[in-house]
This record gives C-alpha cells, structure tokens and sequence, in this order.
C-alpha cells in the first residue's frame, strides 16, 4: 500500500469550543490507483488532505489520534524537516484554488523552477527549462514565452494545469488534488480529468481525488470513499457505489444528480443541512437527515460493516440500503 490513513483523527480549538473536523478516517490508495473522497463541504475531506501532507495550521488544529503511513512510514511521527523532504519530491497536493495558490508576483516558471532549485539544486536557468517542458506535458500551448507570465495572465484552466505541473515536477509517488475542477466551466473540467488521468497512468503514481462532484469521478476512479461529519460512512469501487449503495448518504447524493431521463420532474435533494462539528449529534450522525433512521440509529454510533471483501458501510440498515429502500 502506497498510503495508509488509520483512525486519524483531527480538531480545532475555538473560542466556541472544539470542533471534531475529522473522527477516525481510515483509507489507503496503491500506486497506479485513484481513490476518490467525496463528501459535501464540511465534511472534512480537505482536512484530512492537509493532515497527510502536514500542512494543517497547529494550532489551533490539533492531531488527536492515528497513523498515517506513506510506504510504511508514519508521517506524524516525523519532524518537520523530514515532512518537508517528502512534501512536494514524492507527495504533492494540487490546491483548490489556484489563483490563491500560485505567488501573484512571480512568473509560472519561477515558481515551477524553485522546485528544482530547491530540490535538485539546479541553476535558474535548467530549472526554467525544466519548467518549460513541464509546462510542455501539460499542454499549456506556447510554454517557452508564457514561462514569463505571470498568474493572472492565465485562464482558470490554465492556472490548474500550472498547479499540476508544479505537483509532477519532481515526480512523486502520491499526488492529491484537493477539488481541481472547481470554478471551472464542463468542458475545461474534462480536460484537466484526462489530463490527471493519463499522467497517473504514465508515471504510475497514486492520485486522491478530493471532490464534491460525482459526475466529476465516475470515468476516473478506481475506488470511492464517502465521508460525513469526518468519517468515511462508505468505501467501494467505482462501479460497484454507483450501481447499488450501501449508505442512505450516497444514495442521496447519487439521486440529487440531474439527469437527462428526468427532464421536467422535480430534483431530488439530501434534506437537510450537515451537522456543526462543535455539537456532532449522538449514534449516527447522519441520522436526522435519514430516511432509514430508527431508534438505534439516534443511540449507537454504527461502525463500518464489511458488506463484502472490497467495500464497507457505516449503517445499521446497509442492507435495506442495497436493496433500494433509502431514498432520500
């Protein structure tokens, strides 16, 4: 197993008390495979993300439990020196946003090139022809001119595929792209998923897909982890999750899709709002949005139950789920 995340769990101390952001996630992705981490906002994905890469703020964060194991390795075990070896040369994180993301007052090609300055020690000028290939790879058209340009020169597209060349330039193990398609029109979403998919493909690594969108991972998957209230409620391959869930939660999110065989009924949405991370609601957390939910639901917390040898669920019911008994 390339990465190993066992019972990790994370939370904020505020002055409103202390929010439970992430409460024992456990998942684990193999080079050459694509995990996908779906969930709605809130539901401590991007945490999760940051934990693994050691870039959470602490405080007012605060690590209170688990592993995580990058080729046998605990991560949370290792000084920040250590960590920031293994950042960036053989794990990258691709960041929502890129425009916050990217140095507004350096060049691309600066930025790209730092990576190889720092790392490799390279002269500016190899480091920027470096960048220049990179940026080659990723199909940024003209990239021995636009090497001097600056963020805000760039489409929303284009300043994703910098974001992903500057994640490839060392050639990492694992990269984990934290909702790369966000803001972006369908048709430059699909472009950069192709683009993500035929590099893990070339270079073999293990990519996290972190997303809010199912319709984004259906082509690109290989597995599906589900995360409410900061744990994972289900885990399945791709075409397993889509064609028969095992959790109310992701029947609910597969239903509220649109789709084009429902022209003119009304969509269908998860009722409800998640829960504040502050006041987490006893057993199930997702039980007062639940069309299942029943008395041991609102008492006892349901641990992941093995529905088979490559998926799990975190319902008492996941089997009146299966057989399509939990619409939202």
């Amino acid at each position: 197993m390339l990465l190993e995340v066992r019972d990790l769990h994370v939370e904020f101390r505020t002055r409103d008390g202390i929010a439970h952001a992430v409460n024992g996630v456990t998942y684990g992705v193999d080079a050459g495979e694509t995990l996908a981490v779906l969930g709605e906002s809130g539901s401590g994905k991007s945490v999760t993300a940051q934990a693994v890469m050691g870039i959470l703020d602490i405080p007012p964060a605060r690590i209170g439990g688990g592993q995580v194991l990058f080729r046998g390795t605990d991560l949370l075990t290792l000084k920040e020196e250590q960590r920031r070896r293994i950042r960036g040369a053989r794990m990258a994180m691709i960041f929502q946003d890129a425009l916050s993301a990217l140095n507004p007052v350096l060049t691309v090609g600066d930025q790209i090139g730092e990576l190889f300055t720092v790392h490799r020690g390279m002269s500016r000028k190899d480091a920027r022809a470096r960048a220049v290939e990179l940026m080659d790879r990723v199909r940024i058209p003209a990239a021995a001119r636009r090497v001097r340009d600056y963020p805000h020169q760039f489409s929303g597209g284009m300043r994703q595929r910098v974001m992903i060349a500057m994640a490839l330039a060392l050639e990492p193990d694992l990269i984990i792209a934290d909702e790369p398609t966000t803001a972006l029109d369908v048709t430059v979403q699909a472009q950069v998923m192709d683009l993500l998919a035929e590099l893990r493909h070339a270079h073999g690594m293990g990519l996290i897909l972190i997303t809010h969108d199912l319709g984004v991972v259906a082509d690109v998957a290989d597995r599906i982890a589900v995360m409410y209230a900061g744990r994972i409620v289900e885990s399945a391959p791709v075409h397993d999750l889509y064609r028969a869930p095992a959790h109310p939660y992701t029947r609910g999110l597969l239903d509220s899709v649109p789709r084009l065989d429902h022209k003119g009924r009304q969509l269908r949405v998860v009722r409800g709002l998640p829960p504040n991370p502050r006041s987490l609601p006893p057993g199930c957390a997702f039980h007062p949005r639940c069309p299942l939910a029943r008395e041991v639901c609102r008492t006892d917390v349901p641990p992941l139950y093995e529905v088979s040898e490559t998926r799990a669920s975190a319902c008492h019911f996941w089997r009146e789920c299966l057989d399509g008994r939990a619409g939202a």
